[in-house]
């Protein structure tokens, strides 16, 4: 079987305002199961990176081990990639980060390699606000292990075999709020209308970005008794808000009734405006935000939209104060500034 996709072009095809088309930003052809929701998630990215006309180059693609992290070989097929061990790309994402900060960096992982093994770095990710645009699919279950319950189980959800989880769920989106992300979401495979919006405010966003894609396993976690189903997702979902995105070049065209909507400017200029369906839900309110999804959790609904965001937190590379360009690009000179300079430093310490 192929993985290739045909070169053929159709000479009419729509451009965006960097001269690609939408195939363009496409891959190989996916080998996953036919429906599985991450093929639905891969086109929500190459979606939203068509519509903001981001170079392909100008991207790198992490991933870690899992269905999931075979995705990045579907979308972006011209862009920078590395598929790392499991549980390991936020580290190997942290290294590329460090050394050229100009890269749009998308990592993607799952509930398992994001939830148990790869926990630990996750987390560290996290409380530094890495500039890293981080997607978990999240499907409740191994899909490449034969459907054995996640972290990200509900307690009670039964898959493929019928034997009910008998552990609390990890909450991705509240650990990654209470642990320093600065912008976390969680949209539906199934919704693309939510999920593009949600991912171009997340490349639009100068931090670590956090999107939790419940993406469900048609092989595995697709059954009645599965809260990470197709049917029990779209009965139990509930949205923070309805937004738009709109980026810097475009005219503002958003209006939304007094006192029900909120606009929140990201780091390049672009805006989201939200329209909230919960006069009392504030996104940029750390602790509403937690609260929000312990309350529809409470009443067995899954809160969908963009969750938090702090327009005001430094990322990584503003922390450490870290130079502006690419490691490769600096010379001898820069790396090594003489002995004059040595002497001052000295001189600081005495």
């Amino acid at each position: 079987m192929s993985t290739d996709r045909p070169s053929f072009r159709h000479p009419q095809a729509a451009r965006n305002t960097a001269g690609f088309t939408r195939k363009d930003y496409e891959g190989a052809i996916s080998t996953l199961c036919a429906g599985c929701g991450h093929d639905s998630a891969t086109n929500a990215i190459i979606q939203a990176c068509f519509e903001l006309a981001i170079e392909p180059h100008r991207v790198a693609k992490m991933s870690g081990i899992g269905c999931s992290s075979k995705t990045p070989a579907y979308f972006l097929g011209r862009s920078h990639g590395f598929n790392s061990v499991h549980g390991r790309m936020p580290s190997v994402a942290t290294g590329a980060n460090m050394a050229n900060r100009d890269l749009l960096y998308i990592g993607i992982s799952g509930d398992g390699d994001t939830a148990s093994i790869g926990m630990g770095q996750f987390a560290h990710a996290l409380r530094r606000n890495l500039n890293l645009n981080y997607i978990c699919m999240n499907n409740g279950c191994y899909g490449l292990t034969k459907g054995q319950d996640s972290a990200t189980a509900d307690r009670g959800s039964a898959g493929k075999k019928g034997v009910p989880n008998p552990y609390s769920a990890i909450d991705l989106c509240e650990l990654a709020i209470e642990l320093g992300a600065s912008y976390v979401a969680r949209g539906f495979s199934g919704d693309k209308q939510q999920l593009v919006p949600l991912i171009k405010g997340a490349f639009a966003h100068s931090g670590l970005a956090f999107i939790d894609i419940i993406s469900p396993c048609v092989t595995f976690n697709n059954t009645a008794t599965s809260t990470k189903s197709y049917e029990y997702v779209r009965e139990h979902i509930e949205a923070t808000n309805t937004f738009d995105f709109i980026p810097l070049q475009q005219e503002i065209l958003a209006h939304y009734p007094e006192g029900t909507s909120q606009e929140v400017v990201m780091h390049d200029g672009s805006i989201i405006h939200l329209h909230k369906t919960d006069a009392g839900r504030d996104v940029t309110n750390r602790r509403k935000a937690v609260d929000s999804l312990e309350e529809e959790k409470a009443k067995g609904r899954l809160l969908t939209g963009l969750l938090y965001v702090n327009q005001n937190i430094m990322e990584t590379h503003d922390i450490i104060n870290s130079t502006l360009r690419p490691l490769n690009s600096l010379t001898e000179a820069d790396l090594c500034p003489g002995n004059t300079a040595l002497q001052k430093i000295n001189a600081g310490l005495r």
